[in-house]
């Protein structure tokens, strides 16, 4: 757990380092209420920073009454344990990705997911800011769920591998690549002609190290804190899938809580939400040069062939089905038409 009166990390460039802790105020008496943030990313990543700042605003604003304790790296249990937990009122805030174990209980929720179709992070964060993220925020409710209006951005995703430069679909084929346990993720891999693995992120070191997958696909953020560059030779700058996270919360718990904090809270974890996007792009443009100093070698494929192999394969006309056409028409207004 990161109690929120511990040391701060901080950032300098691509380092993620610890400060000297923050004397935060005093109160006389204890908190009234206390709640759990669970987050399935290790204690210096942007995320759980910028959760802790937010739950120091949260303490201070509430006069003390609300205090949030952040339990990083899976210290609760895995995603889908604390998917569990947050559905049964054990855990009152989970940052939980879309595309993967909330898809297994809101399909729709993956769809910001979908391979190759953003251009760039400012198009995702429009429509997650507006009548998209609107649309996915209302699905939650229907399975006692609710999320906070801004998404936690986790940014782009990369490919990297220990075989060959990735610079056309036909590179990938064949090629054994490490995904989340997610359906969007495993048909995405096999609609390229690779052969995609669900492998628990925990083992994904490795099963790279001991050549059980040839390689994976995460943000460079992840690339770097995990160490994957020790045992990946190539980083293919695929922007092929945009992921962020849903600061979540039981409704039924969210209800309980105190009237007055609610705005409060929901406030300050909106705010991080903002703030640690902007730390990823600041991040992302400083560990490209950092990676390739250690050893990887980055490439930077033309996006078109991917798309126009999603598209004769039949990915994106498979996933508007799963989708709905409602769903489909409000990404496509913000994507333009994918297939």
């Amino acid at each position: 757990m990161i109690s929120i009166d511990r040391r701060r990390a901080l950032m300098t460039g691509a380092a993620l380092i610890s400060a000297p802790a923050l004397v935060l105020p005093r109160f006389a008496r204890a908190a009234e209420f206390t709640y759990k943030f669970g987050t399935n990313l290790p204690a210096t990543h942007p995320l759980n920073v910028r959760a802790m700042e937010a739950a120091e605003r949260i303490l201070k604003d509430t006069g003390g009454q609300v205090q949030i304790n952040v339990f990083p790296n899976n210290q609760l249990g895995n995603d889908a344990d604390m998917l569990s937990q947050l559905r049964a009122g054990g855990l009152e805030f989970f940052t939980v990705s879309g595309v993967n174990v909330l898809s297994q209980l809101v399909p729709v929720s993956s769809m910001w997911g979908l391979g190759f179709a953003w251009p760039n992070d400012g198009a995702v964060h429009k429509a997650l800011d507006g009548d998209l993220g609107k649309f996915l925020r209302a699905q939650f409710p229907k399975v006692g769920l609710m999320a906070m209006d801004t998404v936690w951005s986790s940014g782009f995703r990369q490919i990297t591998n220990s075989v060959r430069p990735i610079n056309t679909p036909d590179d990938l084929k064949g090629m054994k690549i490490r995904v989340p346990v997610s359906p969007l993720w495993t048909s995405l891999f096999k609609h390229l002609g690779a052969a995609p693995a669900s492998i628990n992120f925990a083992e994904t070191y490795s099963s790279l190290q001991t050549k059980v997958v040839d390689g994976q696909e995460n943000p460079l953020a992840i690339i770097s804190i995990a160490k994957l560059y020790e045992v990946q030779k190539y980083c293919s700058m695929t922007n092929h899938m945009w992921d962020g996270y849903w600061c979540m919360t039981n409704q039924k718990a969210w209800d309980r809580m105190p009237e007055k904090a609610r705005p409060i809270i929901a406030k300050h974890l909106n705010q991080a939400a903002l703030d640690m996007r902007a730390d990823g792009a600041k991040l992302d443009a400083s560990l490209r040069p950092e990676l390739t100093a250690k050893g990887l070698t980055f490439n930077d494929p033309k996006i078109g062939p991917f798309r126009e192999r999603l598209v004769e394969s039949g990915f994106y006309a498979e996933w508007k089905k799963k989708y709905g056409d409602e769903a489909w028409a409000l990404l496509e207004k913000h994507t333009g038409k994918l297939g």
